[in-house]
């Protein structure tokens, strides 16, 4: 961490919609100055003024202009924070010169990454460089994939409680899920596709559970792309669409803590079948929500999720634990749940080493009773 710097938390992209939203609530549940100290940053002084002044933010909330065109300007930010908080995606587009610009200055790093061809390319070249310099870089840290990560590490928790040590076994089961997708999300899924057009290789990377654990392969893996009968909700459940971003994720966590669920997990993910809902989201170009755009006050307001993670010992005993936001995922949740984790990050986790982290791996239990107290997340034991 850089420990130096002006500010504790700087977020770059703040005048973008998931960025707004972060500083909407850094500026509600902090003020300016006080206990955390942060910025918003952005390329037009203009536009974060506009910004500023439109979610209410103080006339003193701190405005640093940078560009992911102009590698000094963005060198200049990483050595003014202790964490930069970047919204701006895709992060394959836009996001390699900043994680390398905080590696080198050792200043922690936060995104909302679900790319994981991205993620896999960032970890091979950033990983020991990052160990040396201190620099914590923290990946996926809104709905992809905080809710799964850290709801399978809370069924593990549950597990050792109840059941005397980890189990082999985890089901995450949305049950649950009501908002839209960001176009954020909608152009990172854009580029993916196209990174695999280019380079076809790319497809086995986007495949494989084990993608982000370099040198580690796990045992075989549910597929998960078939509807069946999930007897332990009683539902029919089928495909999830952030399966193939989250089960990685999960498995790089477990890797991280090393192998704390033991090296033979085995970890899927469904969507309980709601015979009501669509049956995906489009992501050609022209359709979906388009960058900047997103849902409405009142569809993030009424927006939520309930996913449950059910774990099941070796000898078949079982615990139940469910994670829930009290917002719409893609955003009013995912907002609040980057915004806390950078400030966990900075303020309770000095003793978490360099490297490229997933957020559950790094901050656990602190991560758990932050959301659950500042970012509307429940986490309950079922059963």
């Amino acid at each position: 961490m850089n420990s130096g710097a002006e500010f504790d938390i700087i977020v770059y992209g703040a005048t973008g919609f998931t960025g707004r939203l972060v500083a909407e609530h850094l500026a509600k549940q902090y003020g300016v100055g006080g206990e955390v100290k942060w910025a918003m940053a952005g390329r037009s002084l203009e536009k974060l003024q506009q910004v500023r002044d439109e979610i209410g933010a103080p006339k003193d909330t701190p405005l640093v202009v940078a560009d992911a065109s102009d590698p000094a300007s963005v060198k200049a930010m990483v050595g003014r924070a202790k964490a930069i908080l970047t919204t701006v995606g895709p992060y394959q587009l836009y996001g390699s010169d900043l994680v390398a610009a905080c590696v080198a200055a050792g200043t922690d790093y936060l995104d909302l990454c679900g790319e994981p061809n991205w993620m896999a390319a960032m970890i091979k070249q950033h990983h020991a460089a990052a160990q040396k310099s201190g620099a914590r870089i923290l990946f996926s840290c809104g709905f992809d994939s905080i809710p799964f990560e850290l709801g399978v590490y809370f069924a593990q928790q549950t597990a050792r409680q109840k059941l005397g040590g980890p189990v082999p076994r985890v089901k995450g089961r949305m049950r649950k899920l009501k908002g839209g997708l960001s176009g954020g999300t909608a152009a990172s899924g854009r580029a993916t596709m196209a990174a695999i057009q280019k380079d076809p290789s790319l497809f086995a990377l986007m495949v494989d559970p084990f993608a982000l654990t370099p040198g580690f392969k796990g045992p075989e893996q549910p597929a998960g792309q078939a509807v069946e009968r999930d007897e332990d909700l009683n539902a029919d459940v089928g495909p999830f669409m952030m399966a193939a971003i989250n089960t990685k994720n999960v498995h790089r966590s477990n890797f991280l803590q090393g192998h704390a669920y033991g090296a033979d997990f085995v970890y899927d993910e469904m969507a309980v079948v709601d015979p009501n809902a669509p049956a995906s989201f489009a992501l050609e170009e022209g359709t979906g929500p388009q960058p900047g755009e997103g849902p409405s006050k009142e569809e993030r307001e009424t927006g939520f999720y309930d996913a449950a993670f059910i774990g099941i010992a070796a000898d078949g005993r079982k615990v139940v634990v469910s994670v829930k936001g009290d917002k719409d995922p893609g955003y009013g949740s995912t907002s609040k749940m980057i915004a806390e984790t950078a400030i966990c990050l900075v303020k309770e986790a000095a003793d978490v080493p360099g490297g490229l982290w997933v957020p559950g791996a790094a901050l656990g239990d602190k991560l758990i009773a932050r959301l659950q107290k500042n970012a509307g997340l429940t986490f309950e034991v079922e059963a």
